[in-house]
């Protein structure tokens, strides 16, 4: 059975940053991807893979060097494509003085949520990540991990139909990376598509339909999950990952 038509592609993406002197480093090199619709989708890698710069620009936060970045069928993708997109950052900078309750409602006046919406919306997503008791409290009192539970909350705030999250698992109790991943298959079942960064490969390997592996800037696998694990004859996404980055125990 064939894949559902891709809402996002990229093709021959590349992107260095300025290294001093004239010279610049590559952080992506000709990429490559195609994430399908309702499918949950892995970015996996070392630290400087080129993870969150491929997510930044396709969030539109950098522009590229070269290729195209197709978002719901568009290249370059539209405002309007991207106002479709919920987007977790790795490092998330709130204003302290605000409550959680405030916060959500700046960020959907920000999106043009009417009143009504707004109200309802910020209801189910503080239930859906448990912060409801903590609606009215000041986010500088807030946990790493509360902090970052009402990250997502904000990502899922204006119902958005591509979920684009960076390190969703991070600063989180084993008991709040249980709670995120029922969040994203309760997201998943409602035909909802997750692309997610993780460094936490046995939360990938719980959640993810497919995955890809990279390493300086390049794909060096990518496929379905159990699939790729058949590859090699591999039992667990660890050891898996380990081999294809050249990586020993």
């Amino acid at each position: 059975m064939s894949r559902p038509d891709p809402i996002l592609k990229i093709n021959n993406l590349s992107v260095s940053y300025p290294a001093g002197f004239g010279k610049r480093k590559p952080a992506l090199d000709r990429l490559n991807l195609e994430v399908a619709g309702g499918e949950i989708f892995g970015l996996l890698g070392p630290n400087g893979a080129g993870k969150t710069t491929m997510i930044k620009a396709i969030m539109g936060l950098l522009y590229p060097d070269g290729g195209e970045i197709f978002l719901f069928g568009n290249s370059p993708p539209r405002i309007q494509d991207r106002a479709r997109l919920g987007y977790l950052p790795e490092v998330s900078t709130y204003y302290w003085f605000l409550t959680a309750e405030e916060l959500l409602k700046m960020y959907g006046s920000i999106c043009g949520m009417n009143k009504k919406e707004l109200l309802e919306r910020s209801e189910y997503v503080l239930n859906l990540v448990g912060l409801t008791a903590e609606r009215r409290q000041l986010i500088r009192t807030f946990s790493k991990g509360m902090q970052h539970r009402l990250g997502i909350a904000q990502a899922l705030l204006h119902s958005p139909e591509f979920l684009v999250l960076d390190e969703p698992f991070s600063g989180l109790d084993p008991l709040g990376r249980v709670q995120v991943r029922e969040i994203l298959k309760g997201l998943k079942s409602e035909g909802r598509t997750i692309l997610l960064s993780s460094h936490e490969l046995s939360e990938a390997e719980l959640i993810c339909d497919r995955i890809c592996i990279m390493k300086n800037g390049k794909v060096l696998k990518s496929g379905a999950m159990e699939e790729l694990l058949k590859e090699l004859g591999e039992q667990s996404l660890e050891r898996y990952f380990l081999s294809v980055i050249g990586e020993r125990i």
